[in-house]
């Protein structure tokens, strides 16, 4: 109800329709503070269908479920006409794609895909809006994507490692890498960053896992190359299905002339893209 409040007084101070992006959660935010991590894919159904109702229905609002309860609950605050936020939700597993299809406005995945798998799991996301009774075509399909940007093909593989883009790539699922035969360092069942807790590992346990990372591992983990060769993989997403492209450039970390050489690659990638008639988002996480 709180995260509903927020999102509808965005609405209050923004031109265009404020987005709440919402996911599962990661285990670092939940952990530490003494709440409960558990079967989180069903805490965010359930809030799902709260936020949701406090956007779109009238009245007092009664909702039982297993981790929520709300009887006669008034959400009487409105969005500007017009102006509704919109949900878009993180989701790669399969439950996690169908809750958005059934609920969300956008689908915002941040994980590694090719682009068959792109649109394998958009197809899952149309599917059950299909299902749902909902615009399929109107949930807008997003990626935020961890670029390596070199000014050579060799130039941007020597990047792939660097500090910065080995830990990335050793925050990916054990999945990732037992498809290339290895063992991840930091246990068979870690599902990757919503596992992950900093302040649980000691800086040699670190740069020890980091050594361990595979060449292989850390090519799939990013999408890497000259500017030109990721405008031309971006664009096998886009044929895919993306409509909306946030890139995170991981080579920014390596140096600051890798950072301004990144940045501005990404923007002049990202006006082409736009240029095709695809949005696009520029955004510099490091």
């Amino acid at each position: 109800m709180l995260l509903a409040q927020a999102a509808l007084t965005w609405s209050h101070l923004t031109k265009r329709n404020p987005i709440l992006g919402i996911g599962a959660g990661e285990r670092e935010n939940v952990d530490p503070y003494g709440l409960d991590f558990d079967r989180p894919v069903t805490r965010l159904d359930e809030a799902l269908q709260i936020i949701r109702l406090c956007f779109d229905s009238e009245g007092p609002i009664d909702f039982s479920g297993e981790f929520f309860t709300l009887r006669g609950a008034v959400m009487d605050l409105k969005p500007v006409p017009g102006n509704r936020p919109q949900l878009w939700v993180a989701a790669h597993g399969p439950r996690m794609l169908r809750l958005t299809g059934r609920y969300a406005d956008g689908w915002y995945p941040t994980l590694p895909m090719t682009p068959q798998e792109y649109g394998d799991a958009l197809g899952v996301v149309r599917a059950e809006a299909t299902a749902a009774g909902r615009d399929p075509d109107a949930i807008v399909p997003a990626w935020q994507v961890f670029t390596v940007i070199g000014r050579t093909e060799a130039q941007a593989r020597r990047l792939l490692d660097s500090r910065f883009v080995r830990f990335m790539a050793l925050l990916g699922p054990a999945t990732t890498w037992r498809r290339h035969g290895v063992a991840h360092p930091l246990g068979e069942e870690f599902r990757g960053m919503i596992d992950f807790v900093p302040e649980r590992y000691g800086r040699a346990e670190l740069e020890a896992a980091m050594a361990k990372v595979p060449t292989d591992v850390v090519a799939v983990s990013v999408l890497w190359g000259t500017p030109d060769q990721l405008l031309h993989q971006l664009g096998d997403h886009v044929d895919a299905g993306l409509r909306h492209i946030v890139m995170a450039p991981g080579s920014a970390a390596v140096s600051r002339r890798d950072a301004l050489y990144s940045l501005r690659q990404m923007v002049r990638i990202l006006h082409k893209v736009r240029a095709s008639g695809v949005p696009g988002d520029a955004a510099a996480e490091h």
